[in-house]
């Protein structure tokens, strides 16, 4: 099997069924593709491991920011309340598919199936009618959402690599806490992203999902050595919090919200996972103690990072680490980490956007169309990374705009469609609403201050710089 793996004929057959949409195709072939299981399917241990994997990325590094931007007290509580409202629409997500797949007599249906098939049945003609742009919907946020992870990538490394750079002529053997001074920059930020960005475009050229689950492991591997190391810093010595305010200012908590969502990145992998277990009736338990242990995580390194570094907190851990070469190789670790996330996560929009560009070329021509799409992705995610090169104000965009919507305004609302016509009470009724009010409030209200604060001059002692500190 080659690199590139992929079957053209077979698959430009496939969208010239006309049962089935390219971008239908293309959705279902990714909820079931990204994460290959065994024919015998996955075992409890193994999901486990994949769902932290996929909730696991640099959203967590920018979690001591968001609670700096929430307050030591308010900001726990909300992580901790955004997350038990994240894993409750989790579970909504998988009753509703569940009773979408035995009334319809399927096997699995992804997110955007049931987002279809439920209006398909619900009371409005008019939805009805226009049940298909539910699916397109769920794909096009699901796009969006992967996108910008990918975007946050390319910031992600660069400011790492910026860093271990340019302060390598200062690096020594002995690692003591940063101190607040001024360096200017050899090169701009921009140079660095552009240095990555031909290095992944040849990693999104491997198509062959056997390639690419090595990639995962060497991942695992570089961000769990990286996180023990990273533990072991931020507990020791921290400061007594008796400076640092217990609530924030409102305008920063719209940023804590939009980063508080950016980190559960696996709301659209809970189904995949569910339909790959071989005892598919044990995921519950699974996601409950997965999800506990990501929301420990969340809000241990959260709030000891905040009370390590206090108002000196960047947008990445990474950045407030000392420089020796022990935590240099900290950052490289997780930044290789990153970089070979970095395909796994491109792998979702991309198998929805090709199969809908070959479509439209004849089988001579797919093999360059793809790779040209592949291409035009990965420049595209580079360059919303140069036009706003601010780690911090993109991933609470990035949350805001489309992590909300899938993780807590759309799981209510399918509720209600799939089970309001079959005497469903008026307490669930009213919950669902007032959750989906919520994620459309912080979705309206942290897109806002995101784009307020981008169109602001930078303040270089918040930006996330990675020249400020020696």
């Amino acid at each position: 099997m080659s690199l590139l793996g992929r079957d053209y004929s077979s698959e430009l057959n496939s969208l010239d069924d006309g049962s089935k949409s390219p971008l239908e195709s293309s959705s279902s072939a990714t909820s079931e593709n990204v994460h290959p299981a065994e024919e015998a399917g996955l075992s409890m241990m193994q999901t486990l491991i994949h769902l932290l994997k996929c909730n696991i990325g640099t959203g967590l590094l920018g979690l001591p920011l968001a609670i700096k931007n929430a307050g030591l007290l308010v900001g726990p509580i909300s992580m901790l309340a955004i997350g038990v409202l994240t894993v409750h629409c989790m579970v909504i997500l998988l009753n509703c598919a569940h009773h979408l797949s035995q009334r319809l007599q399927k096997t699995f249906v992804n997110y955007g199936e049931a987002t279809m098939y439920s209006l398909e049945t619900c009371p409005n003609t008019w939805l009805r009618t226009h049940s298909v742009w539910g699916r397109h919907t769920v794909s096009f946020l699901l796009v969006i959402t992967q996108l910008g992870f990918c975007s946050v990538y390319f910031m992600f490394m660069a400011d790492n690599l910026q860093q271990m750079v340019e302060e390598a002529h200062v690096t020594s053997n002995t690692c003591q806490p940063r101190k607040n001074l001024m360096l200017t920059p050899i090169l701009d930020i921009r140079f660095y992203m552009l240095t990555i960005l031909p290095f992944l475009v040849l990693l999104v050229f491997i198509q062959n999902l056997k390639v690419l689950s090595i990639f995962s492991t060497l991942a695992n591997i570089t961000t769990l050595g990286s996180m023990a190391l990273i533990f072991e810093y931020i507990i020791q010595g921290i400061p007594y919090p008796s400076n640092l305010p217990l609530m924030a200012n409102w305008k920063t908590f719209l940023l804590f919200f939009g980063t508080a969502i950016f980190t559960f990145e696996g709301v659209g992998m809970v189904l995949p996972l569910k339909n790959q277990m071989k005892h598919p009736q044990q995921f519950s338990f699974v996601l409950y103690v997965g999800m506990s242990l990501v929301i420990s995580l969340y809000i241990c390194l959260g709030t000891l990072g905040y009370m390590k570094f206090g108002s000196n907190t960047q947008a990445s851990i990474t950045l407030n680490l000392p420089n020796c070469w022990l935590y240099q190789s900290v950052k490289l670790m997780y930044s290789i980490g990153i970089f070979f996330t970095y395909a796994l996560q491109f792998h979702v929009p991309a198998e929805i956007i090709i199969p809908l560009a070959i479509s439209q070329v004849s089988e001579n021509w797919a093999l360059f169309v793809d790779l040209s799409v592949r291409t035009a992705l990965v420049c595209l995610t580079c360059v919303s990374a140069i036009l706003i090169p601010r780690l911090d104000l993109v991933i609470s965009l990035v949350g805001s705009v489309s992590s909300s919507a899938l993780a807590l305004i759309i799981p209510p609302l399918l509720e209600i469609i799939t089970f309001y016509s079959e005497d469903m009470s008026c307490v669930t009724i009213a919950k669902d609403i007032m959750i989906s009010i919520l994620g459309l409030l912080g979705c309206i209200f942290g897109t806002y201050q995101a784009l307020y604060d981008l169109t602001q001059p930078i303040n270089h002692s918040m930006a996330n710089s990675t020249g400020i500190y020696a």
